[in-house]
């Protein structure tokens, strides 16, 4: 009886070297991408939290100060931005979820003519920007009475094309045996859906709707389009209002309004940031 053995690698002191540079390189790298794209950034949190005078004179012993939240906050309706954003982002992410689920679950389970090419047609959507079609949506809303509406900025992106795809994906690989256990126990359609379906995909659901989010919380052009008045504008909108308009160039007050627009956003990514890679990884999403 003769036995085999896996020959064992040794690590050379050149080879650990070798690896121990090619990490500290790629680590350095690293750090000087993250270092030019935190530029920006950085220079937004100086001018927001010093005077206006040191926006572009750095000196370590500038004054700290709030007074440019202060002023930003009360110069525009921006705690009525905020309202508005909340409202779109909660109506377009609640009927993503709906729709989506319905669509995807349909072709799923459901065997009928002409779904191949339906799905396709859904994929061709993908090809699709929204800005080929800004100006046939904003006629369809004007027709419909919908301009300066939350509504009217909700209503083109109710349901999405890459979420019925990624939870098809997702739902095409869940057991057939589930749902004959279900239908032996008496489980009707929705309550399949329901008990089964939507369960096994929830890690799909928080990586789609972080996205969904941030897009629509970001989305600038069609939002600037529909609307006319601050009723109805969302926080990216009027901040570009308030910074053309109210403050013009004083950078102090326009960063202090950009953050406060943005750290909701920045807030959510630090505190869900270990689920929020999880998820992407498992939904995957590269």
């Amino acid at each position: 009886m003769s036995m085999t053995t896996t020959p064992m690698r040794m690590t050379t002191p050149a080879m650990s070297m070798s690896q121990g540079f090619n990490r500290l390189v790629g680590w350095s790298i690293a750090a000087v991408l993250a270092f030019l794209w935190g530029i920006p950034f950085l220079y937004s949190v100086w001018t927001a939290f010093h005077p206006e005078k040191y926006s572009v004179n750095f000196q370590w012993d500038a004054p700290l100060t709030f007074e440019n939240f202060v002023t930003a906050w009360q110069a525009a309706p921006f705690a009525l931005y905020f309202t508005n954003t909340v409202l779109l982002v909660t109506m377009i992410i609640i009927a993503n979820f709906v729709l989506c689920t319905l669509v995807a679950y349909a072709f799923v389970r459901y065997r009928f003519r002409w779904a191949g090419p339906l799905f396709g047609l859904i994929m061709i959507q993908l090809l699709i920007t929204p800005e080929i079609l800004i100006v046939k949506n904003y006629q369809t809303l004007a027709q419909l009475g919908l301009i300066d509406t939350i509504v009217g900025i909700a209503l083109p992106y109710l349901t999405s094309a890459f979420g019925i795809f990624l939870l098809r994906q997702t739902f095409k690989t869940v057991p057939k045996s589930l749902d004959e256990a279900a239908a032996i126990e008496g489980a009707g359609m929705w309550r399949v859906l329901w008990d089964v379906y939507v369960p096994l995909a929830r890690p799909v659901y928080l990586a789609y709707g972080l996205v969904s989010v941030s897009f629509h919380w970001n989305n600038f052009l069609w939002p600037l389009i529909v609307t006319n008045s601050p009723e109805a504008r969302p926080v990216t909108v009027g901040l570009s209002v308030f910074a053309t308009a109210d403050s013009g160039v004083e950078w102090s007050l326009v960063n202090a309004a950009t953050l406060m627009t943005t750290a909701p956003l920045v807030i959510a990514f630090l505190v869900f940031q270990r689920q929020f890679v999880a998820n992407f990884m498992r939904a995957g999403i590269k």
